[in-house]
């Protein structure tokens, strides 16, 4: 994506069916729809999401990274989904990656290592990260892609 330098990461956090409407939309809500925390997020920004669970309410555990993107050129709008729900939205380029799980992660990830309660930190529903972590994320979730390629032998 030229244009744009990548000055932030992020980390929002959603259910995996949330997260992958928002994939075929090319959109990004966080936090029930709230704005503020889109107004801190900047185009050309990257964005990983982390699925606690696939849907909302559901508590078995999914734990897994579910999306990752570049924050498109605009700012965040309303968008009207009925029965009076307004949630906020930005426009995001997702990646080809795929679903990988962030448990190996955890040791080396900025937010979470040695951290026995490292979920705490993810209850804001986006959180800034460090580019070493977004890297992480980007080769865990590319090679989950490249080993079921592999197993199409």
């Amino acid at each position: 994506m030229s244009g744009f330098a990548i000055n932030g990461f992020w980390l929002a956090i959603a259910s995996a069916e949330h997260v992958r409407r928002g994939r075929m939309e090319g959109i990004m809500q966080v936090c029930h729809g709230k704005a503020a925390p889109l107004r801190r997020i900047r185009p050309g920004d990257g964005i990983v999401y982390y699925s606690p669970t696939l849907r909302m309410g559901d508590r078995t555990p999914y734990r897994r990274l579910t999306a990752i993107g570049i924050i498109a050129a605009g700012d965040p709008y309303p968008f009207d989904m009925g029965n009076g729900f307004h949630p906020w939205r930005r426009h995001v380029t997702w990646m080809d990656a795929h679903d990988a799980s962030i448990t190996p992660l955890l040791p080396h990830l900025s937010f979470s290592a040695g951290r026995r309660n490292w979920g705490q930190s993810l209850r804001y529903g986006l959180i800034r990260i460090q580019q070493h972590d977004f890297a992480c994320m980007k080769h865990a979730m590319h090679s989950a892609q490249e080993q079921l390629f592999s197993l199409d032998v």
